[in-house]
This record gives structure tokens, C-alpha cells and sequence, in this order.
């Protein structure tokens, strides 16, 4: 049931047979018998200018609810209210869901990485803590000669050189790739 409307104007309520009723742009509702004896595009009440719709079943939800009843308004507003809110909420519980699952992808992924870690560092061998000193037997390859010797005679053809390994041995190696080292 809607508001009763009436005319600004005359005050005459809507009757069957009744002339037609408009509402203007100031927000005034006249007749249509009153609204012909004022100016054109003039309202009747505030004098000033105004454009006119007239009301029907037609008009816009906006219009409408200008004459509908204020609970049934707050009922209408309640409903759109509730399906907004659902709607907004079901997105929020979307979206956190997806960044839960990527979170725990992620977790997932950072305590692999943390074992692989460990799993190295298990198998890494332990460094030696003294340098292994060269024998008396043995030449150091990267020796510098003194002056008083020979440069040419230390390396005749038939000289004895350290082998591979033993030249191995005497470097330390650090079997953990660099991280600046692509492997």
C-alpha cells in the first residue's frame, strides 16, 4: 500500500475518474487541472523553475519509492541490503581462501628447501683443520727458485714431478657450490 498523494495545489487526493498527477524537479506534486492554470515549466508552490514527469506505474524504482511506505521502504532496502552483504562477503572468503592455499604452497615449499639445507650440510665433509705440509721428497710446483739456482736445471726432461693427485692433496677444495657460481 502505498502513501497517499495529493496535489500541492488543490489538495484533492487521486480519485477514479481522476486527472493524472505529476511531480516536478523541486519536488512538488500538483494535478493536472492545477498544473494548466499555473505557467509553463513554472512550479506552483515556490515559483520557480521546474521540469515535470508524470507519475504512473511506469516510473523509475526511485520514483516509486518516493510514495511507497517507509516500512515497507526499510524492508525493500533490507533485502538489497542483505543480498550486497552476501555477496561482498562471499568474495572476501574467495579471495582468502586462494591466498591461504599460496601461503601454505608456499610454507610447503620453504620447508623443503630448509631440509635440503640440512641434508647438505650433513653430507658436507669437515674441513681440515691443519694444512697438510709438503714433504721433503716432494717438490712445491708453485715454488719460486732462488737466484743462486739454475732456473733451466730444476726442470730437465727426466725430473720427477708431482703427480695429479698429489697436487690435489695439497689444495683444499670446498665442495659446497658458491652461491655466486652457477652450478
Amino acid at each position: 500500500m502505498a502513501v497517499p498523494a495529493y496535489c500541492n495545489s488543490c489538495l484533492s487526493e487521486p480519485r477514479n475518474p481522476t486527472p493524472r498527477f505529476c511531480l516536478t524537479s523541486c519536488g512538488h506534486v500538483f494535478c493536472e487541472v492545477c498544473l494548466q492554470k499555473g505557467k509553463k515549466d513554472e512550479c506552483l508552490v515556490c515559483r520557480g523553475a521546474c521540469r515535470t514527469l508524470v507519475l504512473s506505474k511506469e516510473v523509475s524504482p526511485e520514483i516509486q519509492s518516493l510514495f511507497m511506505r517507509v516500512d515497507v521502504l526499510c524492508k525493500k532496502c533490507a533485502k538489497e541490503i542483505s543480498q550486497v552483504s552476501e555477496f561482498q562477503e562471499n568474495h572476501r572468503k574467495r579471495f582468502l581462501t586462494y591466498h591461504k592455499q599460496k601461503i601454505a604452497k608456499l610454507e610447503e615449499s620453504l620447508k623443503k628447501v630448509t631440509q635440503q639445507m640440512q641434508q647438505l650440510q650433513c653430507t658436507k665433509p669437515p674441513e681440515k683443520t691443519t694444512p697438510r705440509p709438503f714433504s721433503s721428497t716432494s717438490r712445491n710446483p708453485f715454488s719460486i727458485p732462488s737466484r743462486k739456482q739454475n732456473v733451466y736445471s730444476s726442470y730437465s726432461l727426466h725430473s720427477s714431478r708431482p703427480s695429479t693427485s698429489e697436487t690435489m692433496e695439497a689444495m683444499e677444495v670446498d665442495p659446497v657450490p658458491s652461491p655466486m657460481r652457477k652450478v
